[in-house]
């Protein structure tokens, strides 16, 4: 699935991930392949992806988390995304 962050001043990520972990206003919730379309609101916390790799362009955005799978995490304070049709697009600040 692709998944796309934007924040008002450049692309931070677009790439292939296995799935996506996010900060909800109800608690995390985790998107993974075949998810049904989705639209939420997004508070304080950390967008983590689950990829293999993350290209070197957006390297610099990110913090490998320390845990067995490649985890990846980008800290936002507010945003929103859409997912439909295994595409994603996270708008954040």
């Amino acid at each position: 699935m692709n998944i796309k962050i934007l924040t008002p001043e450049k692309v931070i990520f677009d790439g292939d991930v296995t799935s996506v972990l996010l900060p909800g206003k109800n608690g995390e919730f985790h998107i993974m392949k075949n998810h049904a379309a989705i639209v939420s609101s997004l508070i304080n916390g950390k967008v983590k992806l689950y990829t293999n790799a993350i290209d070197n362009d957006y390297a610099k955005h990110f913090t490998k988390e320390n845990e067995k799978d490649s985890v990846f995490s980008y800290r936002i304070k507010s945003g929103v995304i859409e997912f439909n049709n295994e595409k994603g697009i996270i708008l954040a600040e």
